[in-house]
């Protein structure tokens, strides 16, 4: 025999036995790994699949048709609870065949889940538990059965069906989430975060979300990354007409349209620490917002006590940060109804910006800076109006100042306002209104000062709203004081606080009782 024959006889030796092996090898893994999975497997689920290829050569493995679905089968559909759903592959590469070999754990670089479809059936619950839950069910044993150092999910949809309606109240669509350098040890999983990650990305196409039987949400192109998140097309929006709305509600409360074309949060930083949560940004932007606020008087009054900002920032449960908040191109309506015959009250804020500076919580804090906000915009589409607000969320007695200017008003334009809600209009023009407000949670001072002409107010009939009551109107205008004489009147004024009152209302009657004392 020859030298050459014999190294091929070798060579072809060495290859039928490393078929040989990776065949037996791959034949034994095929039945130890659903053993793993299953004997590892201790959450209320059940994960089945159909079809199941181990490459020893690549140290790939992937699972076919994966399906999810608890262990306790309900009696009929109505009973569902849990989650249910369906994976179209799921790939694991780099494991280490040692490790699958010698232990019950597979160990891998990566896992990547595509197409998952899930439903999770959603019962009320206390929102801790149902995150302990979450944690010690499928987290803490995920554990057990694969050590990864980074997941992909790819093609994504999540819907939470509540089983007392059957309604959907959460649904996204598209969802495509990395998450790279994760660690699962017996340390990260008793915290409140299970595990520890160097890098994460999220996109989600969609997402609609319920949070209470009067709203719904939706926002479209989400994205998480680097510390920054990014989203268009913002709704909130009423599920209910304002007819429907008020029938429902026992006491006056306000109705929400929000829309908004696209926000950015950055510098995100958030996590527990001593058991508290804690949310930090640098940035916070929301651009082009519209909102419409709308309040209707026929409920009863709430006569529960209205917290200043101050206080309800100050007693937030975890620990919050914004350096920097900012509105532009935006554009709010407040409207107020007394009755539907008559129509809503309206006003108006066009080409909104406002600036917000040090929002925090108390929580951990001993010393802080000012809250400061400051706004321009247009008023009822007429002039512009200067805001500046400031208050201290460590301040207990909830001290603020307040101060603002509108200039070259048109008091016409306040007719869409005075006409539904004082059954009169008014004519003339505020060259100059200023007003420097001090206050706190019991009471205020301040002083105010306006430069006007022309002024003249007409009062309408009742029950015909749209004939003058000329009697009225005559008397009115006897008491009141035409114009300025081309120099700024000013006055002061002090005022409690209506404690079931909001701030605004507050704010509304100091203006109120500054241009009483001017004008009269």
């Amino acid at each position: 025999m020859t030298l050459n024959k014999k190294i091929i006889i070798g060579i072809s030796s060495i290859v039928v036995v490393l078929v040989t092996a990776n065949f037996g090898l791959n034949l034994w893994l095929e039945k130890k790994l659903p053993q793993i999975i299953q004997e590892n497997n201790t959450t209320p689920y059940e994960i089945g699949y159909k079809k199941l290829t181990i490459n020893i050569w690549s140290t790939s493995i992937q699972a076919d048709t994966v399906v999810i679905s608890p262990k306790v089968k309900p009696k009929n559909s109505k009973e569902k609870l849990g989650i249910y759903g369906t994976i179209n592959t799921i790939s694991v590469a780099n494991f280490s065949i040692w490790e699958l070999l010698m232990g019950n754990t597979i160990r891998a670089q990566s896992i990547t889940i595509n197409q998952p479809d899930v439903i999770l059936y959603y019962q009320k619950e206390k929102d801790k538990d149902h995150f302990d839950r979450v944690k010690n069910d499928v987290i803490g044993p995920f554990e057990k059965i694969i050590k990864v150092h980074d997941i992909y999910l790819k093609e994504g949809a999540v819907t939470m069906v509540a089983t007392t309606t059957n309604k959907v109240f959460f649904d996204a669509k598209n969802v495509a989430m990395n998450v790279e350098g994760i660690k699962i040890d017996e340390n990260t999983l008793q915290q409140k975060i299970p595990f520890t990650y160097s890098k994460y990305e999220l996109k989600i196409d969609s997402i609609l979300y319920q949070p209470n039987v009067f709203y719904k949400m939706r926002m479209e192109h989400l994205i998480i990354e680097n510390h920054e998140l990014k989203a268009s097309n913002f709704q909130l929006l009423p599920l209910l007409d304002r007819h429907q709305f008020v029938q429902t509600i026992k006491t006056e409360k306000d109705l929400f349209i929000v829309k908004a074309k696209e926000f950015t949060v950055s510098d995100i930083d958030w996590g527990f620490k001593n058991e508290h949560l804690f949310f930090n940004v640098k940035n916070v932007l929301l651009d082009k917002v519209d909102a419409n606020i709308y309040r209707n008087k026929m409920p009863a009054d709430d006569l529960s006590k209205k917290k200043l900002y101050s206080e309800l920032l100050r007693n937030l449960k975890f620990a919050m940060t914004i350096e920097n908040l900012e509105m532009r191109n935006s554009k709010l309506v407040y409207e107020e109804e007394v009755t539907f015959d008559k129509g809503p009250a309206v006003l108006t804020f066009d080409r909104f910006n406002l600036k917000a500076t040090n929002i925090q919580s108390g929580l951990g804090l001993i010393k802080t800076e000012d809250l400061k906000i400051k706004i321009n915009c247009i008023f009822m589409k007429n002039s512009a109006l200067h805001v500046d607000w400031k208050f201290n969320v460590l301040d207990k007695n909830d001290s603020f100042n307040i101060k603002g200017t509108i200039a070259d008003f048109d008091l016409n334009a306040m007719k869409r306002f005075t006409m539904p809600y004082v059954n009169a209009s008014f004519d003339g023009k505020f060259k100059k209104y200023k007003f420097d407000i001090w206050g706190n949670d019991v009471n205020s001072k301040g002083n105010a000062s306006l430069d006007y002409d022309d002024l003249d107010v007409t009062f309408y009939k009742k029950k015909e709203p749209r004939k003058e009551a000329k009697l009225k109107s005559a008397v009115a205008n006897l008491f009141v004081k035409k114009d300025s004489d081309e120099h700024a009147k000013t006055c002061t004024m002090e005022l409690e606080r209506i404690q079931e009152k909001s701030f605004y209302n507050f704010l509304w009657r100091n203006v109120a009782e500054s241009l009483k004392k001017i004008l009269i």
